[in-house]
């Protein structure tokens, strides 16, 4: 079945249908949720969220072919929360060290992009670091082509910068 079909299913209920769909997604979701919250445990949790809010309003869902990058969406929106939920209850910063697959390896690089704004950095992460083409950052996104682009265009030139003032650039 295609992941269309397997979408059509799942939204009439079957549950075999929804755990294939998930599980065509699951490796991806795991880097994009590694690489926002830097944690093991924490992007697990992430992926249990969004697979379960998935579900619960998966009948809302209007166009089945869009189901990877809706799913992708809700994994966003819970992770911007449970950062700024964790920034509110914690002052101190933790250093994590980047892991060679979802991480650049370039331990400067890390650090430049760790330290994007939020737009910035979802941009960075989807069309870099996962392969996403512009027009998808779009729709995952829900903004116009346009503003992936200008917003890419800033998120490169703060990295250019930032790598400049380390003694060497690599973009």
């Amino acid at each position: 079945m295609t992941p269309a079909q397997l979408t059509i299913a799942a939204q009439k209920g079957d549950a075999e249908a929804f755990a294939a769909l998930m599980e065509m997604h699951q490796s991806r979701l795991y880097r994009i949720a590694y690489a926002y919250l830097h944690n093991e445990g924490d992007a697990l949790e992430a992926i249990q969220e969004s697979t379960y809010r998935a579900y619960r309003k998966l009948k809302k869902l209007k166009e089945p072919s869009y189901f990877a990058t809706w799913l992708i969406r809700i994994l966003l929106n819970y992770c911007a929360d449970e950062r700024k939920r964790k920034s509110r209850f914690s002052h101190v910063t933790e250093i994590h060290e980047p892991s060679s697959w979802d991480r650049p390896a370039d331990p400067d690089l890390a650090a430049a992009v760790s330290a994007l704004d939020r737009d910035c950095k979802q941009i960075i992460i989807l069309s870099y670091f996962e392969g996403f083409s512009l027009t998808e950052v779009a729709d995952i996104l829900e903004i116009p082509a346009g503003t992936v682009k200008s917003r890419l265009h800033r998120a490169l030139g703060q990295l250019r910068n930032q790598l400049e003032t380390k003694g060497d650039v690599t973009l």
